[in-house]
Order: structure tokens, then sequence, then C-alpha cells
């Protein structure tokens, strides 16, 4: 069967709780009990998840401003329009950058599996050594 969402049913933006750093907002768009979902998330400038991965891996697509995304190799930074895919159990985070909020697109399957926080000094250093 099909499932339609409709643009916006008025309800007002929740504001994250969990694992993150920083301020978020998100719209769960649609979700299923096997941890597929998509939805969108507003960052302010520097807030960012934990390390985390997913079981069946993450589409981001940047839909305003500029991301940070980064694994074990590195961190990449992302404009309106990219999109990046994190394949499945990959550790990683993504937030702002410190000059700029964001929202993204998320579409997640399996789940998260949550681990520590991204320190300040390491985020810090991402922000400025990320690459285009």
């Amino acid at each position: 069967m099909l499932t339609v969402v409709r643009r916006g049913d008025g309800s007002p933006s929740e504001r994250s709780k969990g694992p993150y750093t920083g301020e978020m907002w998100r719209d769960i768009l649609q979700a299923d009990d096997a941890g597929n979902s998509f939805g969108r998330v507003f960052f302010t400038p520097c807030a960012r998840t934990h390390w985390h991965s997913h079981p069946g891996g993450q589409l981001l697509i940047v839909e305003h401003g500029e991301a940070l995304v980064g694994d074990e190799n590195g961190t990449v930074r992302l404009r309106t329009g990219d999109m990046v895919w994190t394949p499945p159990n990959t550790r990683h985070w993504h937030g702002a950058t410190d000059g700029q909020s964001m929202m993204h697109l998320a579409v997640t399957f399996g789940g998260a599996e949550w681990a520590e926080e991204v320190p300040d000094a390491y985020y810090d250093g991402a922000n400025h050594d990320a690459t285009d």
C-alpha cells in the first residue's frame, strides 16, 4: 500500500532530545518498526550528533546551509543540494558548521547505534580542516 506524506500538517517541529551537542529540531516524516525513517533535522551553528552508526546505512540530503559529516577517515563539508551516503555500520557524525545553521533530510535504514560525544576540540579541528 502507498503511504502519502503531505507537506506540513501544521504541527510544530519537536526540539530534539538525545545524543546531540547544541540545539536541533526535527520532524519525523515517516518511520516504521524496523528502524527505517525519513525526517528533517534543523541544526543551529555548531550543533552536531554524537558518533553513531546505522545497521542499514543513511542518506543525508542538505536542504539549507552548510553541513559537516565526518567518519574515521576525515570530515567533508556539504552545502545546499549536496548528498552523502554513509554505508551500513559506518561510524560517523554530522551537524552544522560553526558559522551557519543547517537542515538536512535524513533517510535512515535500521535505526541508530549511538556512541560518545564529538568533543569541542575535535569538532573545531574538523570544522577548520573539512574538505569540499
